[in-house]
């Protein structure tokens, strides 16, 4: 039986030219898209609630401990 990553991935947002549902410097939930990031992309959870593509390069992807996750996970 193989223990599945609960890890989650987290951006802090260093654009938003016409994005309106971003801050800067905000942090947000990466969702996994590979197809997305290969096109240079990433699902990100937004203002709204809801997952969107962005240009990867509104983001700097940043490693969050346990906690901090967890914190995050009560506001997002």
């Amino acid at each position: 039986m193989t223990k599945r990553n609960k890890e989650k991935f987290f951006a802090l947002c260093i654009e938003n030219k016409d994005c309106e549902d971003l801050e800067k410097r905000k942090v947000y939930q990466v969702l996994p898209d590979t197809r997305a990031k290969k096109e240079g992309y990433l699902r990100i959870i937004d203002e709204s609630g809801e997952d969107y593509l962005y240009p990867e390069s509104y983001f700097v992807i940043v490693k969050l401990s346990s906690e901090a996750q967890e914190a995050l996970r009560t506001t997002i």
